[in-house]
């Protein structure tokens, strides 16, 4: 199929898209194009106007501060995947984004799309939840900070407000945080069926799990749990039956799913909290 008609912009600056969507009610941004491009195709979505922000030079920043990670949101995947700063100081971004589809779509979706399309089988908005980050969205009225945890609000819903874009994320240096990554999927590259990103500094852990839901979240019965360490992986794992709704689709029951959250919670709690 091929799109409804529409105009196209390429915006120079963060505030001309800004004000592009003020102006052009319905207006779309263009990034990747990697989830927006299929939905005009099969005319799921058919805006008058598509802004495109893929060559704003301040959205494809990596930035590194005494405290913070701050990543533009128009940095792709490949990109990601190939600095060095994610590698020194946000290694889970980059272990989750080798298992996103394909080099092909790597080399063009962003980071900023996928959160803002914030698809529930997607696997960065589990790594901000986990990561404990903070995105930043820039309209009309300025910029606003949202906490990663308030961020995700449904399925394929944010809490971006309209004419909002969404700039960029930050992360919190934490000396000596530890990782975990796993994910399960019929082939590589598929949608995951369940995923879990983890993070953990001291006793405290955080968990993102993804593909079990209406949207990424946290699970905090089985954070507590891992309050006791290792020691506080099988509580874990009981208590994941009160953090996740029962989540049916087609490609997998319920309790199954249930049953491979928890597969991954020990598989990635090993590797998260090894001494």
């Amino acid at each position: 199929m091929k799109p409804a008609p529409f105009d196209y912009v390429r915006a120079g600056s963060v505030a001309e898209a800004v004000g592009l969507l003020a102006a052009h009610e319905g207006a779309k941004l263009l990034a990747g194009g990697q989830s927006l491009l299929p939905a005009l195709n099969f005319r799921l979505s058919a805006p008058g106007l598509l802004v495109d922000i893929g060559r704003i030079a301040d959205l494809r920043r990596i930035d590194v501060t005494a405290t913070m990670l701050r990543i533009g949101a128009g940095c792709t995947h490949a990109m990601l995947l190939e600095a060095p700063e994610i590698a020194a100081h946000a290694p889970l971004i980059a272990t989750a984004l080798a298992h996103v589809a394909h080099p092909a779509i790597r080399s063009r979706g962003t980071i900023g799309g996928s959160l803002a399309n914030a698809d529930p089988a997607a696997e960065l908005p589990a790594c901000m939840l986990a990561l404990d980050a903070t995105i930043i969205a820039e309209g009309q009225a300025g910029a606003r900070r949202i906490a990663a945890a308030d961020f995700f609000t449904g399925l394929f819903e944010t809490a971006l407000e309209p004419g909002e874009i969404l700039t960029a994320v930050e992360i919190p240096l934490v000396p000596g945080r530890r990782y975990g990554f796993a994910e399960l999927a019929r082939r590589h590259g598929d949608y995951a069926l369940v995923g879990l990103a983890a993070a953990a500094e001291g006793d405290a852990v955080r968990l993102g799990f993804f593909a079990v839901g209406h949207a990424a979240l946290r699970a905090p019965a089985a954070e507590r749990a891992l309050a006791d360490g290792a020691a506080g992986i099988e509580a874990a794992c009981a208590a994941l039956a009160e953090d996740l709704p029962p989540h049916a689709d087609p490609e997998i029951s319920a309790p199954v799913r249930l049953h491979l959250a928890r597969v991954l919670l020990r598989r990635v709690m090993k590797e998260c909290l090894a001494p």
